[in-house]
């Protein structure tokens, strides 16, 4: 076979491996897509469990996530689904 023919060949097979890594990513992100819609969960503020700087939003004293100075502030909170909070030993879905 010449150069040429080696490139065009060379050439036509990375076009098809492109083809068909694009038609499985276009694929799991359809079926991550269902998933997610099938998986969300409700959500709900957990205070008094976040770690110093681990915060999920503006708190006391600060605008911004990952700003907690102190372990354990009831003042701060992170997002779990909803009923994981009542299971957390100094946890409250209410600020104190």
């Amino acid at each position: 076979m010449s150069t040429k023919a080696n490139k065009a060949s060379a050439l036509i097979a990375a076009g098809a491996l492109a083809a068909v890594s694009m038609a499985t990513v276009s694929s799991v992100t359809a079926a991550e897509g269902e998933m997610s819609g099938e998986m969300k969960m409700e959500m709900e503020k957990c205070y008094g469990v976040v770690k110093a700087g681990a915060n999920d939003c503006a708190g006391a004293g600060h605008s911004c996530a990952g700003q907690a100075s102190a372990d354990a502030s009831s003042a701060e909170f992170i997002m779990l689904p909803s009923g994981t909070c009542d299971k957390l030993a100094g946890g409250s879905t209410t600020s104190s």
